[in-house]
């Protein structure tokens, strides 16, 4: 045997002619909190920008809707003080729309229910069913300053309603620089069960003064 004829060994298996396989293509590792995508699933970030856009509307409309209110209770209550208020409301007067009680003064036996804002009294009784009225530049005790009357179909409201209703009146009337000259006290006047159903609708803001008959002159502006 000729052992040029025997080929060499070879240095490794022969792999020409071998069919290839592919390799399995390698599983992709997932995060834990990662997971495959749902193509069916709906697409959460719309939902959640939309919900966001209404909820942002809702506060908007919210804070629009109570400036509104604030305003509206803001304006109701700064109104000008003086003749004001509803057939429903009532008035409030604290400004003299001249003239008050018809002259000639003085005129004695004046009823309250005929008494006008700006008039001035001699030897003034809040209590009295019938007063004095004297001119301002006179000496007098006492001027109504302020007052409010009731609608007339308004139901009786209680002596501490309308108490409470006279005070308001006081802190609204305007005095002018005259009430400087004089040591003044406010009084005031409001029905009773009897005047309201006779029709006494006022309650009555004065100022007085405990020296008597000293004022000389209206003490409004």
């Amino acid at each position: 045997m000729n052992h040029q004829d025997v080929p060499p060994k070879p240095a490794s298996p022969p792999t020409a002619g071998l069919p290839r396989v592919p390799a399995p293509a390698a599983e992709p590792v997932l995060h834990p909190r990662m997971q495959p995508e749902d193509p069916t699933a709906a697409p959460s970030g719309r939902v959640n920008g939309r919900t966001l856009w209404i909820a942002v509307f809702v506060v908007v409309l919210l804070a629009v809707v109570g400036s509104l209110v604030w305003l509206a209770l803001w304006l109701n209550s700064n109104q000008e003080p003086g003749a004001s208020g509803s057939a429903a409301e009532g008035v409030l007067e604290t400004r003299v729309a001249p003239p008050a009680t018809a002259l000639p003064l003085p005129r004695e036996g004046v009823a309250p229910a005929d008494f006008a804002l700006g008039d001035c009294f001699k030897d003034f009784d809040p209590e009295a069913l019938a007063s004095t009225v004297v001119a301002c530049d006179t000496g007098h005790s006492a001027q109504l300053v302020a007052l409010f009357r009731y609608p007339e179909g308004d139901s009786y409201p209680g002596a501490e309603a309308l108490k409470a209703k006279a005070l308001e009146a006081c802190q609204a009337a305007r005095l002018g620089p005259a009430a400087n000259d004089y040591d003044l006290n406010y009084e005031r006047s409001f029905p009773s069960t009897t005047s309201w159903e006779s029709g006494d609708r006022r309650v009555d803001c004065y100022v007085t003064t405990p020296g008597g008959n000293v004022i000389n002159a209206s003490v409004l502006p």
